[in-house]
Parts: structure tokens; C-alpha cells; sequence
């Protein structure tokens, strides 16, 4: 049986999404961030050394890291499904994309979210002018930028088709939903990327998107 090692509001939810759209039975363990730090609970390290979440077992395999798992349940179960066909122009997309959204897409997101919490977080009283003022200037002189950036280019990429790697839906898209659900929470993707925003409300309405979503739990990113 696979199992699911699922942190709330986390990139385990697109591994639960990804099951449901191959038919596959997975049980879910369940972990709660902290809610200070927002932090993994240490007892995730007891299934994987970094105590991470995403982390998935199927039989003796354990693995960790969002597009390696999601590689491997392609390549083991699923059949030609959810993605293109090797060597194909589309392939070549699919690859770039499934790789894209936590190399590429995420770094900037996660700086975003540091430097907010740095503006709010207890400092001593002295300090905090100092800590807002770096992380105010942090976020207007790169991180912004760099989140304007890949907004711009995702939008003009899924401009050229329906879905990331082309006209039919693939895991790649399951991978873009994270970063570009991130965006939506904080990191300032609005009104302007209509087609960003289209591609959203497509994947919320799949109905495996649906029932990952019932399973999993609160999920303050959809």
C-alpha cells in the first residue's frame, strides 16, 4: 500500500492529487505544522532524515522530494498517463515544467514569505526599524521583481496552450499548481494574468483535484 506523509498546507497535497488522478490506492498519515513557526513536526525526520513533507512509501521504498516522487509513480504505475510521449515537442515541455516549478517558480516564493515574517517577527524593540527597513528593501529590489518576473513569463506560457506541456493535462501541471497557488495566497499573482488565473480555476475543478482536497484537509491554498 502507499503511503502518504502529508503536512497541511504543503506540496504533499499535489502528491494526493496526483493518485487520485491515476485511481491509485494511498493511505495518508497526517503531521501539523507548528503553528509558531509554521515548521514540520520533528517526528516527520523518523520517516526521512530531513523531516520534509512531502515524503511517500510503497513497499521498501521511501522518498522525499515532490518531483522525484512524482516521477516515480509515473514511471511504476502510470501506464503512459499524465504526460506526452517521450521525444515529443511536448515531452520536451512537460520535462522543463515538472522541473521548473520548485527550481525555478518557488525560490522567489519562499523569499517573499521569509522576508514578510521578518517585517512582523519579535525582534528587540531597537532592532526592529533596522529589520523592516532590510526587509522591505530586500523585497523591492529583488524578490518583487523576481516574482513579476515568472509571473509574466508563466502567463505568457500557458498563453500557448491549455496546459503547461500542451493541449492535454499532465503531471507538469499537477507540479505548476504550487508555486502558482502560492502566488495567488502572497506572492502577487492578480487581476493583470487572466490566464494564469483561468488555468487555476481548471484545476480546481477537476474532480481528482476535489477528492485530494476532501482527504487531505484545510488547504489554504486553494
Amino acid at each position: 500500500m502507499i503511503i502518504v506523509h502529508h503536512l497541511n498546507n504543503s506540496r504533499s497535497q499535489r502528491v494526493l492529487w496526483l493518485l487520485e488522478e491515476l485511481g491509485l490506492p494511498y493511505e495518508i498519515v497526517r503531521y501539523q505544522r507548528d503553528p509558531k513557526t509554521m515548521l514540520a513536526p520533528k517526528e516527520l525526520r523518523a520517516i526521512h532524515p530531513l523531516g520534509k513533507s512531502p515524503i511517500l512509501q510503497d513497499g521498501d521504498v521511501t522518498l522525499a522530494e515532490s518531483g522525484a516522487i512524482v516521477e516515480y509513480l509515473l514511471e511504476r504505475y502510470g501506464q503512459g498517463r499524465l504526460k506526452p510521449a517521450v521525444g515529443s515537442a511536448d515531452w520536451l515541455r512537460f520535462v522543463y515544467f515538472l522541473h521548473y516549478a520548485e527550481g525555478s517558480a518557488m525560490p522567489p516564493l519562499l523569499l517573499k514569505l521569509v522576508f514578510v515574517r521578518m517585517e512582523t517577527a519579535p525582534v528587540p524593540f531597537f532592532a526592529k526599524p533596522v529589520a523592516r527597513m532590510l526587509a522591505k528593501g530586500a523585497q523591492k529590489a529583488f524578490v518583487d521583481p523576481q516574482l513579476k518576473l515568472h509571473l509574466d513569463y508563466m502567463e505568457g506560457e500557458i498563453g500557448k496552450s491549455e496546459w503547461f506541456a500542451g493541449s492535454e493535462f499532465t503531471a507538469a501541471d499537477i507540479q505548476m499548481s504550487f508555486p502558482l497557488e502560492a502566488a495567488a495566497s502572497r506572492g502577487g499573482l492578480d487581476a493583470p494574468r487572466p490566464k494564469l488565473h483561468a488555468f487555476l480555476e481548471r484545476i480546481h475543478a477537476r474532480p481528482a483535484y476535489q477528492a485530494a482536497l476532501a482527504k487531505g484537509g484545510k488547504y489554504d491554498f486553494a
